[in-house]
C-alpha cells in the first residue's frame, strides 16, 4: 500500500496553517489506474493541482472526502500497487 498525500514541493511557499481543499475525487475506490493518471483535484492557495497515481494499481481508500480541507503532510488516501 502507498499512502497518498499532496507532494511536499506543492506546499513550498505556503504559509503555516494554510490548508488545501480536496475538490474532487476523479476515480472511485477500486478503479484500475495507470501510473501518472490523475486521481484527485486539489485547490491550494487559488491553484488547482491534480494528484496522480504513483504506480499502476487502484485507489484503495479515500481518507479525505470531497469538500473537506487537509493540512500539510496529511494522508488523503491509500493506493494499492500490488500486482493483480
Amino acid at each position: 500500500m502507498i499512502d497518498i498525500q499532496l507532494a511536499e514541493a506543492d506546499w513550498a511557499g505556503v504559509d503555516n496553517g494554510v490548508e488545501a481543499l480536496l475538490e474532487k475525487w476523479l476515480v472511485p475506490v477500486g478503479a484500475p489506474l495507470r501510473k501518472g493518471q490523475p486521481m484527485a483535484s486539489v485547490m491550494l492557495v487559488k491553484a488547482s493541482i491534480d494528484i496522480e497515481a504513483p504506480a499502476d494499481g487502484a485507489l484503495a481508500s479515500i481518507l479525505v472526502p470531497e469538500g473537506d480541507s487537509f493540512a500539510i503532510g496529511q494522508i488523503i488516501a491509500t493506493f494499492d500497487d500490488s500486482p493483480r
